[in-house]
């Protein structure tokens, strides 16, 4: 450890599915840490179910392998690794990874974070908690109206919990690396955890040194994606060649003692580090100007991205203060049952005919009596046909029909009114050959809340190098000499305030003068994303006589407008600004429904958003288009 340099800290993984063997890519290169992020509220929930079924180990399987390809270039390079893919089981993850150093005869001390598991303390369903219910994650903000169907298990005898989970910070972590860790297996920490914890050990910060916090947490937040930093799901790809897009490599943050950054990869990689994809990344999942974590509040007001060399970005200006009493808990309940069945048209008159199938379908639902067992039925119709089309594919669009029911029997049956008009449907009709789509399938919803920090029980659990730790599924690491440090809480909390939410400057868009008409993607890049039940959308341009249009054309009014039919009157909108950085940042309360795997919308993660917005054809001036 030497604090006087930045911390080199890589990334491996931004979810579980990014392959093992990144993991040593990294080990094999000059980095002090190793972190990787392989959880999302979805995989969370999933594996829950299965573990507790005893269907599933309750880690991440490419957390292990990559732990187990890597380990004696860990133990031969003194790379240190902090993961958050024990998910459900971080003891068992960690008793295996033992094992493995014990059977290879390397000094690695393995350790693992406990706490973030909320299932024994709220216990087995949802509905019976009654006044002790954790209160909804929004419900902080009074103008934001909870979607009804978040709260629909209020009405209900018996909601069966499947997991609920904590996000815990970075203190565990500290703990565990000053005592020496060399390998720390988490569960649901926060994303960012993992990065803050290696800097924060690394530059012997104070829980108080907020600024440095802050900026530890946004550099996590840069690399925790893994490859979205460095040319994944990066908008602005179509300008470069598709070659270097083909294998983005993953990322590194160099971490300064003042909690600023430079993010940057390894050399020989594919993907491209620049202010581009770095902003793109940046504005990815935020609510707003205040980033909240466990351990820091991060004001991004004044955030700054400037390129100081290839592949190398500098990120400074990020402030911090207290934490909120208060962190994220993701609780997931069995909701039912879902079930969609994709139905297509050829083009000539496709509205007319999608009005007749509706009308069609629901009369029969309620001939039946069906209609009163669905708790959801919902057609979205998805493209439109190319004009003059060259081919029949390109003339093509579909309905997804989406239905959810407490049951599936009233699902299978919606296929019964479907074969009723069988010969009576529209010209042009046609089904995929494929229906399994239509199988009823069980499916978990999403219930965000606020957990009190003090109420919290977090340690790490340093192993016993000497002990033979069991490998079996339910492993859990235990042994008398295995040593035990507790966490602690944050010295003081600051009370969540009320995030920056404002409009665009007064200006009359005439007075910039002469406009043509472009796509908005044509002069500016965007990242869209999802936080629970809310969408959210940062949109960028380059230079500051394009941000003085920005600024004023992305107005609340029309932003509202350019989300056009997909806007409700019930929905809430915060509209923020990064002036340093070019960007318009918005969030829409409420849009995504319940959200994760409860949500209805096609995009039901928000990601195509962004570049649904871009796609609008808008007034542009003619002068911001030239250097």
């Amino acid at each position: 450890m030497n604090p006087a340099r930045p911390v080199r800290v890589a990334n491996c993984s931004g979810y579980k599915s990014d392959p093992a063997w990144q993991m040593l890519r990294q080990a094999q290169s000059d980095v002090d840490f190793i972190t990787g992020d392989y959880l999302a509220e979805m995989n969370l929930a999933e594996d829950a179910e299965a573990y507790r079924a005893g269907k599933h180990d309750g880690w991440e399987e490419t957390a292990w392998l990559g732990l187990e390809m890597s380990i004696e270039e860990l133990a031969n390079r003194k790379v240190k690794v902090v993961i958050n893919g024990g998910c459900l089981n971080p003891a068992g993850l960690a008793a295996k990874v033992a094992s493995l150093v014990a059977e290879r005869s390397l000094q690695l001390k393995v350790a693992y974070v406990t706490g973030d598991d909320l299932l024994s303390k709220l216990g087995p369903d949802l509905a019976s908690l009654g006044e002790k219910l954790p209160p909804h994650l929004d419900s902080v903000c009074p103008e934001v109206k909870v979607p009804d169907e978040s709260l629909q298990f209020k009405n209900l005898k018996s909601v069966p919990l499947v997991s609920a989970n904590a996000y815990l910070g970075a203190r565990a972590i500290v703990a565990g690396l000053r005592a020496g860790a060399d390998i720390i297996i988490c569960g649901r920490v926060s994303d960012a955890s993992p990065v803050i914890g290696a800097a924060w050990y690394w530059h012997d910060w104070n829980d108080s040194d907020y600024d440095q916090l802050a900026g530890a947490l946004v550099s996590g937040h840069l690399i925790e994606c893994s490859a979205y930093v460095t040319g994944g799901n990066f908008s602005g790809f179509t300008r470069y060649d598709i070659e270097d897009f083909y294998e983005p490599g993953f990322p590194i943050a160099e971490i300064e003692k003042d909690g600023s950054c430079v993010i940057t990869k390894n050399p020989n990689t594919g993907g491209m580090v620049t202010t581009e994809t770095v902003r793109c990344q940046l504005l990815y999942e935020l609510q707003g100007n205040i980033y909240l974590h466990s351990d820091v509040k991060a004001y991004l007001n004044d955030v700054s991205v400037t390129a100081i060399g290839k592949d190398r970005v500098q990120v400074r200006g990020t402030k911090g203060a207290p934490p909120p009493p208060t962190t994220k808990a993701a609780c997931f309940y069995q909701g039912g049952y879902q079930s969609q069945l994709v139905l297509n048209a050829s083009g000539y008159g496709t509205d007319q005919k999608w009005k007749l199938l509706e009308t069609q379908v629901r009369r029969g639902l309620k001939q039946s009596g069906l209609d009163r067992e669905l708790a959801l039925l919902d057609f979205q119709v998805v493209g439109v046909p190319e004009t003059n089309p060259r081919s029949q594919l390109r003339s093509t669009n579909y309905c997804r029909l989406f239905a959810e029911a407490s049951t599936p029997e009233p699902l299978m049956r919606i296929l019964n009114v479907l074969k009723d008009i069988a010969l009576r449907h529209f010209s042009g009709f046609h089904s995929s050959l494929d229906m399994r789509t239509a199988i009823p399938r069980p499916f978990l919803a999403y219930y965000p809340a606020l957990y009190a920090q003090e109420d919290l029980e977090e340690s790490v659990v340093i192993l016993d190098p000497t002990a033979k730790h069991a490998n079996g599924t339910k492993a859990n690491g235990s042994h008398s000499n295995n040593t035990v440090i507790q966490a602690g809480h944050p010295p003081t909390y600051e009370q969540l305030e009320r995030r920056d939410n404002y409009d665009s400057p007064k200006q009359d868009l005439s007075s910039f003068g002469s406009t043509q008409q472009l796509r908005l993607g044509d002069i500016a890049l965007a990242r869209s994303g999802d936080k629970g039940s809310n969408l959210n959308c940062g949109i960028f341009v380059n230079t500051q006589k394009q941000w003085k249009w920005l600024q004023t054309f992305l107005s609340r009014e029309c932003i509202t407008t350019l989300i056009g039919e997909d806007w409700r009157e019930e929905y809430h909108l915060e509209r923020v600004e990064f002036p340093r950085i070019f960007a318009v940042h918005f969030v829409v309360y409420g849009i995504l429904g319940r959200g994760v795997s409860g949500g209805s919308r096609l995009d039901c993660l928000g990601k195509g958003f962004a570049d649904y917005i871009r796609d609008k054809v808008v007034d542009v001036p003619v002068n911001i288009l030239k250097d």
